[in-house]
């Protein structure tokens, strides 16, 4: 998958993925639309962004979530 909108540098927001030349991190971008945003209000706020950013922040996302496993524990 290509994630060339996404960088991680250790220098930035503590290594955590960003949106290529901000400090937007994906996880920002995550907890917005999470919490009922939606991406026009998202790209309102960041005018600097674009949708294009903001799925790539979702394929990200989807794609970690399909690499990593962990353990989910029951209620």
């Amino acid at each position: 998958m290509d994630f060339e909108r996404i960088t991680r540098d250790p220098r930035i927001m503590g290594g955590k993925p960003c949106i290529r030349g901000t400090r937007v991190t994906v996880g920002t971008i995550l907890g917005l639309l999470s919490s009922g945003a939606s991406i026009e209000a998202v790209l309102r706020d960041y005018s600097y962004l674009t949708e294009a950013d903001i799925r790539a922040a979702l394929g990200y996302a989807a794609w970690l979530a399909e690499e990593t496993e962990s353990e989910l524990l029951s209620a």
